[in-house]
């Protein structure tokens, strides 16, 4: 713009070198005369611009010298250095050496995106618990990086990476974990149906399909989710999923999967439900696939209540385990609802599993929780600290009641578990902060009874029985997606 209004100015000077053509010419022929002359001024400034480009890259860019991207700016295709070379697609049919570490087509034309959540805690209970291993402690417990990838259109990645406890070589007693949680390739064919293949987050209940701890409004998991439906659980696998839309309020999504199948080679099953007989994501240890599948109905917006599955076999050879012979088959069935009106929330999940084999372990297992979450910004915080307390910034308070019974009928429990039946119990009453959705401040307070074969646990036993996981107290934990 500014070399188009010097060229203008210039041409217009130069008219009153011919007054006698300018005294002729209409105003409109004299702006028409100008611009013309400007176009034609700016197109030979152009070509001359281009042509010594040209030269430039010609003499820097000689055949045989490699053409490495400045540090400042993106990794070009570097695979160019030839005519004609670039028509060939990266295989083993590039040529090159010490730069083909770079040869990767997403540098070229980036499509990944990595985030990821973080959570840090602090307990003080009474002793132990189910989730808390340490009465009084400080605790990294996730570091979760995230990949998504849009490779095309159809054709979608998506990865979680889970740092659990500062990882499997933390300097510690050995609970910390490093896993891939899951890693899928999605290709989408139509809204209604879409294939999926990888390392899949089973669909059984919703928490284990939302389980980040940014999400969630307490601190630990429900119980449920981590004894009946054991969370966070993923097998290999592939199938399908999509959505319908019956009416125009109302929609229903589903997931269907053929995965590798829970195996009693892996561990047993015990009054801590089905956790160590979860299956391998690198191979099927039992060679039998299983079923799982979820569907969710939302009638309209506000409301949603699905059914999930899972079926498969647990012991398919009939081998001897931990004394027992004979086939056993595993199925899972959840519910969970999901109902919101206003600032107000209720949400839950139910979870049964029986196992046709009980000698396998207990013959039948479920669990539930039902929680209410209030959402609420006093408007007198906004004015007092209008930076810290916005527009997105809300209060949450979470009243949480749950129960899991690992033996249902039966008080002896007779398998590799021992006489240990155990029926666990927890209220959890929580007030959280979030400055903004992505981050959250929890304050909780825990209340857990146990029972086991002999009812009741007595107070007295709480300072030798090293099994009970009655822990009360509070917690506070801070997450934040990235």
């Amino acid at each position: 713009m500014k070399m188009r209004s010097i060229l203008g100015a210039l041409i217009i000077a130069s008219l009153s070198a011919v007054p006698a053509l300018a005294v002729d010419m209409t105003p409109e022929e004299i702006k028409k005369l100008v611009d013309d002359a400007v176009n034609k001024k700016m197109q030979e400034h152009e070509r001359r611009e281009s042509s010594a480009e040209r030269s430039l890259e010609r003499k820097d860019g000689q055949p045989g010298t490699a053409q490495y991207p400045m540090a400042s700016g993106p990794i070009t295709d570097i695979r160019v250095e030839r005519k004609g070379e670039e028509k060939i697609p990266l295989g083993f049919g590039s040529t090159g050496s010490g730069k083909l570490i770079y040869a990767k087509p997403f540098l070229s034309a980036p499509k990944a995106t990595v985030g990821g959540y973080v959570d840090v805690m602090y307990n003080n209970l009474s002793r132990p618990n189910l989730d808390n291993p340490s009465r009084n402690s400080f605790g990294q417990q996730r570091l979760v990086p995230f990949i998504y990838a849009d490779i095309t259109d159809h054709i979608k990645f998506a990865t979680e990476l889970e740092f659990e406890r500062g990882g499997a070589n933390a300097p510690q007693t050995g609970d910390g974990s490093f896993q891939i949680e899951f890693a899928q390739l999605d290709y989408l064919i139509h809204e209604a149906i879409n294939l999926r293949a990888g390392i899949l987050l089973m669909p059984v209940g919703k928490f284990n399909l939302l389980h980040d701890s940014p999400l969630n409004d307490l601190v630990d998991r429900p119980m449920v989710s981590r004894i009946i439906i054991p969370s966070t659980w993923f097998e290999a696998g592939a199938g399908i999923y999509g959505t319908l839309y019956p009416t125009s309020l109302s929609k229903i999504d589903y997931e269907l999967y053929a995965v590798n199948g829970m195996s009693s080679t892996a561990g047993t099953i015990n009054d801590l439900g089905v956790r160590s007989v979860r299956g391998s994501v690198s191979r099927d240890r039992d060679q039998s696939k299983a079923i799982v599948g979820r569907v969710a109905i939302s009638p309209m917006l506000g409301i949603e209540v699905a059914g999930s599955g899972y079926h498969g076999q647990l012991n398919p050879g009939g081998q001897t385990n931990n004394g027992i012979t004979g086939v056993s088959n595993i199925t899972i069935g959840a519910v969970d609802w999901t109902l919101q009106r206003g600032p107000f929330e209720v949400i839950g999940e139910a979870a049964w599993t029986t196992i046709t084999n009980p000698g396998i372990g207990p013959g039948k297992m479920s669990g539930y929780y039902v929680q209410g979450n209030y959402h609420f910004m006093p408007e007198f915080l906004k004015t007092w600290a209008p930076s810290h307390f916005t527009d997105a910034s809300t209060f949450t308070a979470v009243v949480r009641w749950e129960q899991v019974d690992t033996d249902v009928g039966d008080r002896t429990l007779n398998n590799a578990g021992g006489g240990n039946r155990r029926e666990l119990n927890r209220l959890t009453l929580g007030l959280n902060f979030r400055p903004i959705e992505d981050t959250v401040i929890k304050f909780d307070w825990q209340l857990n009874t146990q029972n086991n074969a002999r009812g009741l646990v007595p107070a007295g036993d709480l300072a030798t029985n090293t099994s009970l996981l009655n822990g009360n107290g509070f917690l506070i934990q801070a997450a934040t997606y990235f």
